[in-house]
């Protein structure tokens, strides 16, 4: 800002501080490492009691006469030592919530082995899950070998969401296949050395953003956008609920319905993500804001997306939570038609992927809203199926083999969830898109479920169809897929 004094003389620029270039290496570790962003809103649901839901469960079978039990433990053993995460506590101090990260020697690992039958797998992996770590005291990781034949063994793994993301299972369940080969042939694993612990993350983390107490830094600016772009906004959606059951359900609890798209309904949301200069993720997005809208009766709905937030290449092999969900308000009485839609949502998306960095709790505080209820109720993420990979278990003609096998353990922490993958050819072609609705049984039955999954997905086929008028027929849109002669003439009456 310039301003001209009076007196003539040189007018003076008052410019905001520019903040220091911050690198990503490992640091000397304070006495006190705080939370990363991405971790506080798992820490204060656990102090709220709610500790459970967030626990993340997979399940390794290992199959074969050379299924060595010790040598299991002793690569769990390892992969807790080599990801600082899986060994760390969150105890309360007199600056906040900390990570304190245990040394190897000093650890405890809760791992047991029992003989479970194969009809009372599910129950007894469902059963581990559902125990709540004390995360200011325990190691948030468990394992338990179930041992449902001399040959068949199961590996049941729970680590709470405050320490792994999504994008974590990779290299964690990776890296556990390499040490329990390595530990089976009596040597230890061979992994390349991590260049950053997450410790070093959250440190370069916090450097970025700065303090809350100063009106320039980052973490300031990030807040006061969203305190704005929520203002004003419902503080909860009207949907559908089905009436309380007696005894009463566990409010988490999910059920999955499959959904799918095929390949030239994926070709036809690329087409509309190309002439609109946005992607594909944005056009699912803005189908789903139509379908929560006309669920809800609302033209003004929130639904957030996960962002991965490992936004530097260091950070691809590390075990950690990184990933939080950012927001997306969107104004369906503000769109007159799909075009205005689509350029409402790439501009929104943009401006939340440039935000992500704001605890859910801190921006709890700032909106005028009953801080008991959620920031949003729907969800959809998007990602990419990856390329099929090599095998890292030995050929079968060996004997043994190790697979990951689905542990049935379903949560729903929101209302409305969609998780979906788009697949291309070995060219590139779009051949199509799949995944699941979530949903939290206590609040919604399968008839209901299948209502909105039945309106998405004519909604989205609309879309790929070329419909580009206005939204009324949009949200009059039904499970029945119709032609666009007709949908056309219904929006005329509606408008």
């Amino acid at each position: 800002m310039l301003t001209a004094p009076r007196d003539g003389s040189a007018a003076v620029c008052f410019r905001p501080p520019v903040p220091p270039v911050v690198l990503l290496g490992p640091q000397p570790r304070p006495a006190y490492v705080p939370l990363a962003p991405a971790q506080e809103r798992m820490w204060h649901a656990a102090r709220l009691g709610r500790s459970a839901d967030w626990n993340v469960a997979r399940a390794l079978r290992l199959r074969g006469a050379d299924v060595d039990r010790a040598a299991l433990r002793s690569a769990l053993e390892c992969l807790v030592a080599r990801h600082e995460p899986l060994r760390t506590i969150y105890p309360v101090t007199e600056y906040g919530p900390a990570q304190h990260v245990v040394d190897p020697a000093d650890l405890h690992l809760d791992i047991a082995e029992c003989a479970v039958p194969e009809a009372e797998l599910p129950a007894a992996v469902a059963a581990l899950s559902a125990r709540a770590f004390d995360l200011t005291r325990e190691p948030p990781v468990r394992a338990r070998v179930f041992v449902v034949g001399p040959d068949d063994v199961v590996l049941a793994l729970v680590v709470h969401h405050i320490s792994v993301d999504g994008r974590s299972l990779g290299p964690l369940i990776r890296d556990l296949v390499t040490a329990y080969l390595a530990c089976r042939g009596g040597t230890a694993p061979e992994w390349s050395p991590l260049p950053v612990s997450y410790t070093d993350y959250t440190l370069w983390k916090h450097a970025q953003l700065g303090e809350f107490t100063d009106e320039w830094s980052r973490a300031t600016h990030q807040l006061r956008y969203w305190a704005n772009a929520l203002a004003g906004r419902p503080a909860l959606l009207d949907l559908p609920a089905r009436e309380p059951q007696s005894p009463p359900v566990d409010p988490v609890a999910g059920a999955l319905l499959p959904i799918s798209f095929d390949a030239r309904t994926h070709a036809g949301l690329l087409r509309v993500a190309q002439d609109r200069r946005a992607s594909l993720f944005m056009v699912l997005q803005a189908a789903f804001a139509v379908s929560v809208g006309a669920f809800a009766r609302s033209a003004d709905v929130t639904v957030a997306t996960a962002v991965s937030g490992r936004d530097h290449r260091l950070l691809d092999d590390l075990v950690g939570n990184f990933s939080d969900d950012v927001l997306m308000r969107v104004r369906l009485d503000r769109a007159g038609d799909v075009d205005e839609l689509v350029d409402q949502v790439r501009r929104v998306a943009l401006a939340a992927y440039a935000h992500p960095d704001t605890p859910n709790p801190r921006l709890k505080r700032c909106l005028l809203q009953d801080a008991a209820l959620p920031l949003f109720q729907a969800t959809l993420i998007l990602q990419r199926a990856e390329a099929p990979r090599t095998a890292t278990e030995p050929a079968p003609a060996q004997g043994f083999s190790i697979t990951e096998m689905p542990t049935g353990v379903i949560r729903a922490k929101h209302d409305l969830e969609f998780g979906l993958t788009d697949h291309y050819d070995p060219v590139g072609a779009p051949a199509g898109i799949d995944g699941s609705f979530l949903y939290p049984v206590a609040r919604f039955d399968e008839e209901t479920a299948d209502r909105f999954v039945a309106r998405f997905r004519a909604v989205v086929g609309l879309l790929a169809d070329g419909y580009r008028g206005p939204l009324g027929a949009l949200l009059a849109a039904t499970g029945t897929r119709r032609s666009l002669a007709g949908v056309r003439r219904a929006a005329r009456v509606l408008v």
